[in-house]
Formats: C-alpha cells, structure tokens, sequence
C-alpha cells in the first residue's frame, strides 16, 4: 500500500545495485548516503512517508505537541512562581498545525537528502518486498543484490479485547491527527507511548484515565520510578485503573465503556490503544527470502544483523531490540563499519539508554534494582529525592527520584534511573561514564557548576560508601 502515492522514482535505476535497503527509518537514510558517498550504488525503497516512525508519527510530533502541553501546564501553574497568568487556552488546531509544520520540514528533509546525494543513490517511492533468495520487487521492477538491509519498522499492535473492533479507537497515529480535543480520553496501556499521550492530553484539558493490567505505570521499572511518576499523575487529576483487566468494550450512546473483569465499568468518550508495537513484516515476503521471523514476527539477526538469509541485514525496530530512534540511528554506524570492512563493534556491546517524556522525565541505563535482584549481582545502591537538588528547588521543579548501582569491586556503574526535570539529558553523565568503564571517581572529582541539574548526579554518587564525606 502507498497511501494513495504511485510509485515514482528519483534517479535511475541501476542494472544492478550493491546494495539495496528497504525502509527510510533512522537507520536507513544515514546507512544509504554513506554507503554511497563511499562508491556503492545503493537503492533505498519507501511506500509511506519518509522518516520511519520518528519523523511521521513518534519522536518528531509527540514531543513537539508534549511542548505545546507543557506550555499550558507552566501557564497554569506560575502562580506557585508568583507570576499569576490569568486564563490560560488552548488552540489545539493550532497545537496540531504546528506539528504538522514540523513534521513536514523533517520529512523534505529527508526527501532532500536522498533525492540529492548523487548518482550512486537511487531513491523509489513503492512497496518492496522479497520474491526470491536477495531479490525485490518495487514499482513494478525486480532487483538482486549481494547486500540488502531491512529498515521497516513497527507499528501500533491491536489487543485482544472483546468488542474493540466495534470502536472507532485511536493508536498512537491517529491520535496525533484529531482536530478537536477528547472530552475524556482512556488510555489502555501505561508504557512509554500511554504514558506521554495521557499527560499530555490532559495538560490540554482532557480527562484521561489510564487502564492497565499492569501494576504500576512503567512498569518494567523499579517500583520507586513508577511510583515518583503516579504520584504526579495523580496530582495532575489522571485516574489510575492499574493491574486490573478488561473484559469488553462496547460503544453506545454515551461514548465507550470498558467493563473490567472485576465487574467495574470505565466510562469515556475517546479510547488510545497503546499497548506494543508490531514488526511491519507481514507483507515482505520473508518467507520467499529465506528470512527467520521469531513467534511475534520480528526478524531474528545475530550480534552483527545478519539475518537467516545470506547477505540479507535487517536493523531498526523490526528486529528483536529496543524499540529508540537513537538505536535504530546506531544500529546504522554498526552495520556501516561491517558492511565496509572496519572494526565493527557486535550489537551486543553498546548501553541502550532510554528517556520517557513525561513530565518530569523518566530516564535510564544499564541495569535495574529488579534485574539486579533477579540476578543476583551483588552491589551498592544509592538513592535521593529529586527534591534534595538546589536547582530543583529554586525552580520548583522537585518531582522525582534518582538511583544509581554500583560495583565496589570495580567501582565502575553498573546502572542509573532518574525521574526528575530534564532526566533525558542528566542520564547522559552515566551514559559516558559506563561508556568509558571509566571508575565512578570520575564523577567524585570532577568541578560541577553551581546551580544546576547535573551536580546532582554527582551529591547521589557521593552518597555511596566509597565516596561519601560523612
């Protein structure tokens, strides 16, 4: 399917491409132009809009709109500042029309980069997919190649709930194209995507009730992380229904209402499904490949994205890796290196770090307390309140908590959480201090400026034995 685009080609076709890559996701597009500029002839294939997920319906418009959410929420609340807003509106037409713009500019972007890098790249708007062991067919044209890479990502995935099918609900896509605001908004699912669309929905001014059958929001996380986040969600007035199942959803003239399986009944107008992601292999013709798909159709690929298939790659969200945009872009430089004969690091030797945006933000790397006790690793655990950080204070910006774990032996990091103001970028201390393998001393002895976010970072490593003044 092309969304309604015929098939269009930029540049010619080659008699026969190098390499070939299906997808324009963020591994996709730098993996093609790099390829090229090093003498390559690449052909990159897209059916949908360029960018992958990031760009059309994940990183780029959700944090541009959280940003317009936050915007009304600090209005609203300067008071605590001093500084008294009045009545504070929202244009959501104009929220979504920023997005769009924003999006738009990404996405040419993008069209500019792969339209304009050259004879050695040949980009073509059409569905590619396999018919035979390295061979695609697209725009109606059949291709070999020794190398061909798979960059098509995921989408939403659809839950098993009696009566969906008969509800007109949102996913994470259609959500970001409403033009008018949801009265109340139940969101099923607490992840990562539930998470940041519930909140910032209801800094515009819906209700929004959050259902999962998990325990905690986040709830892959340390019971402390999930719970600095719910305690903010209930301030904000989101209703939790958490580890709690549902039955069935019906439609009627009320809106939608979802019975639970314990009898109690959850009453909205709008319905987000934010449950999973699902890998966009169904109609590749993997089988035709030779390509191995795992029981949940991910391609399954070996520490240098090998495939089952000889000469066949596969790299981003559609593998059995974390779902980011920043590993799908690394996933790039890996694959890049081992296609052109460097040193190539194995996939499994990288820190994944990760943030949610919410707010305040949830960040990580390396390992939880969870996984630490279910391992049995033995190590030292420091935490503090968010609220200890002067910066925090002064700005009244005090919500959450911060973690780190640490191996005396080696006095090296083995793991951080933070919930706390601008966690996403604080995160990154510990991300290249883990990196390095470098000792926690580094941090210790290092001069932080005064006041800001980052010296707490290092008060939370002072506070473990090793390191502490007391």
């Amino acid at each position: 399917m092309l969304d309604g685009r015929e098939a269009i080609t930029y540049g010619k076709f080659f008699m026969q491409p190098d390499v070939i890559i299906i997808g324009t996701g963020q591994a996709a597009v730098p993996l093609a132009t790099r390829l090229a500029s090093a003498g390559r002839r690449v052909l990159i294939a897209e059916r949908s809009d360029p960018g992958g997920t990031c760009v059309n319906y994940g990183c780029t418009p959700t944090k541009t709109m959280i940003a317009s959410a936050r915007a009304a929420h600090v209005a609203r609340t300067s008071a605590r500042l001093g500084v008294h807003a009045g009545d504070v509106r929202v244009d959501f037409q104009a929220v979504v029309a920023r997005k769009n713009v924003v999006v738009h500019q990404w996405r040419q972007g993008i069209v500019k980069r792969l339209t304009e890098s050259g004879d050695n790249l040949t980009f073509v708007y059409g569905h590619a997919r396999f018919v035979g062991p390295r061979i695609i067919e697209v725009a109606g044209e059949r291709h070999g190649a020794d190398t061909i890479v798979v960059n098509v990502g995921a989408r939403p995935a659809v839950p098993r709930i009696p009566g969906l099918e008969t509800v007109r609900w949102l996913d994470s896509h259609r959500a970001l194209d409403l033009t008018e605001l949801p009265p109340h908004l139940v969101v099923i699912g607490s992840g990562y995507v539930g998470c940041e669309f519930a909140q910032m929905f209801r800094r515009f001014g819906s209700e929004v009730t959050v259902v999962s059958n998990g325990p905690h929001l986040l709830s892959r996380e340390d019971e402390d992380v999930s719970a600095a986040l719910e305690e903010v969600f209930h301030r904000e007035g989101i209703r939790l229904e958490l580890g709690v199942s549902i039955a069935s959803i019906v439609h009627d003239a009320h809106g939608v209402r979802l019975a639970l399986a314990g009898g109690n009944e959850i009453r909205g107008t709008h319905v987000l499904v934010a449950t999973g992601r699902r890998p966009n292999t169904d109609d590749l013709g993997c089988e035709a490949a030779g390509i191995q798909l795992d029981d949940r159709g991910f391609i399954a690929v070996d520490d240098g994205y090998q495939t089952s298939a000889p000469g066949i790659y596969a790299v981003g969200d559609a593998i059995q890796e974390a779902q980011f945009t920043h590993t799908s872009w690394d996933d790039h430089r890996l694959l890049f290196d081992r296609l052109t004969g460097k040193p190539a690091r194995g996939r499994g030797e990288r820190l994944i770090p990760y943030a949610v945006f919410t707010d305040p933000q949830v960040a990580g790397v390396g390992i939880s307390e969870k996984e630490a006790r279910a391992r049995n690793i033995d190590c030292e655990i420091a935490t503090m309140p968010f609220a200890r950080l002067a910066r925090a204070r002064e700005i009244d910006e005090t919500a959450g908590t911060m973690k780190v774990l640490y191996d005396p032996r080696s006095q090296r990091v083995l793991g951080a959480r933070i919930v706390g103001a601008e966690a996403g970028e604080l995160i990154h201390v510990f991300v290249v201090l883990m990196q390095a393998q470098a000792s926690a001393r580094a941090i210790v002895d290092a001069e932080f400026v005064h006041p800001t976010f980052a010296e707490g970072v290092q008060s939370l490593v002072m506070k473990l034995k090793r390191f502490s003044l007391d």
